[in-house]
């Protein structure tokens, strides 16, 4: 190991790795250290370097205890030989003891450079970490690097992120070298160092991106209170005004809808997005959620466990529009306004609150069917031929009978 020439590789690891000079110097003390107690010292010795960056002068300080009795020589020294290397030495102290270094062996030399990289490394990871701390819950721009069967590796400048299945856009294809926004989600700290956990089919991604089009967010005349979303198919966002004469939905919607637009063509324009008014009642909140469904009535049920239950009341031809496909509308709404929505016609609520009053099953109230005039039947063919043959014997008679 050439230490002057590791001396000077100090600095210009310092600029590539973008590290602080005295952060990669004492890295590099640490793993000297490790190297001369390998080679001279004993594996319990507590050891300091010290390196010169001008020189490359590496000095080695060994830590050992002055006591009055040695019983270790590794570790301990008399009072009388700590006074010669320190004149102020009391027992109980540490004094260091000088050792000049010229060279290490080739094993020790080995281990110290692999120290040396790998403490590097992880110095590198934390300063990407604190780099990125501060944008947890922000938009990042990637490229995506690698997709290893559904798990997409994206590259975030120096640090590198994961976009697990669970917050990928479902029906979104990604391929390398494609330029996506990210929503930067939280930075996990694993074993092979802090993973940067990165989504798009988050909920706050969206929020993100209404933020990025809509500035009277920043001002808060108007914000977003709540968003439901299934990534891909379909999201309700609601959203409320703090400014008197300020409307939400147009605001979010924008002027021909250029607004709600651009965050659809960030997303894919296959996932429909609802933008419902807030309200403080839950029950026109939850009727305003179930949009595009007309809501007859929402009757507040209670709790059910944790989570309060609601029903809804809807014209018997809106029920397919308000349960929505595969159940989506609801439940969608559902979690918008936090409550577990029970679907009902106006029909099938006749008929609870009459079993309600009498406690017996009462039969529904027939239903109104308009009269239409019968259509006449067609007759079979030896039909058609008797009836003919009767028309000719009826007019014959009558002929007969105007002649007499």
């Amino acid at each position: 190991m050439n230490l002057k020439e590791l001396a000077q590789a100090i600095k210009i690891i310092a600029e590539e790795k973008n590290l602080p000079e005295d952060q990669v110097l004492e890295i590099v003390e640490q793993a000297l250290a490790a190297a001369w107690r390998r080679d001279f010292g004993e594996r319990d010795q507590e050891v300091r370097a010290s390196m010169n960056l001008n020189t490359g002068d590496v000095t080695i300080f060994v830590q050992k205890e002055v006591v009055e009795e040695v019983e270790d020589p590794a570790l301990q020294m008399n009072l009388e030989d700590a006074l010669k290397i320190n004149k102020k030495a009391k027992v109980g102290e540490i004094v260091e003891i000088p050792q000049s270094v010229e060279d290490f062996g080739r094993v020790a030399a080995q281990t110290a450079k692999q120290v040396i990289l790998q403490r590097l490394r992880e110095a590198e990871r934390e300063i990407v970490l604190a780099e990125f701390e501060d944008k947890i819950g922000s938009v990042v721009n990637g490229i995506v690097t690698r997709v290893e069967g559904r798990l997409v590796r994206v590259e975030l400048g120096r640090a590198q992120g994961i976009m697990p299945v669970s917050e990928q856009i479902q029906g979104e294809r990604y391929y390398p070298g494609q330029r996506v926004k990210l929503y930067l989600k939280e930075v996990e700290k694993g074993f092979r160092g802090p993973q940067l956990i990165v989504s798009r089919g988050s909920k706050e991604f969206m929020k993100e991106l209404f933020r990025a089009e809509v500035p009277e967010m920043e001002s808060n005349a108007v914000e977003i209170k709540e968003v439901a979303r299934e990534a891909g198919v379909r999201s309700k966002i609601a959203v409320a005004s703090n400014t008197p004469g300020v409307d939400p939905v147009g605001t979010f919607v924008g002027g021909h809808g250029t607004r709600i637009n651009a965050v659809r063509d960030e997303i894919g324009s296959q996932e429909m997005i609802d933008i419902i008014v807030w309200d403080e009642d839950p029950a026109t909140f939850i009727a305003n959620a179930m949009k595009p469904a007309n809501v007859t009535k929402v009757k507040i049920d209670g709790k059910s466990g944790d989570q309060p239950k609601a029903t809804v009341i809807v014209p018997e031809d809106q029920l397919s529009i308000a349960i929505g496909k595969q159940g989506q509308n609801v439940r969608l709404a559902g979690k918008l306004a936090g409550y577990e929505l029970d679907v009902e016609s106006e029909k099938g609520k006749t008929e609870k609150v009459a079993e309600a009053k009498t406690g017996e099953s009462t039969p529904a109230a027939p239903e109104k069917v308009e009269a239409k005039p019968d259509k006449p039947k067609l007759k079979k063919k030896s039909e058609l031929e008797d009836s003919l043959l009767k028309a000719v014997e009826e007019h014959g008679t009558e002929e007969a009978d105007g002649e007499i």
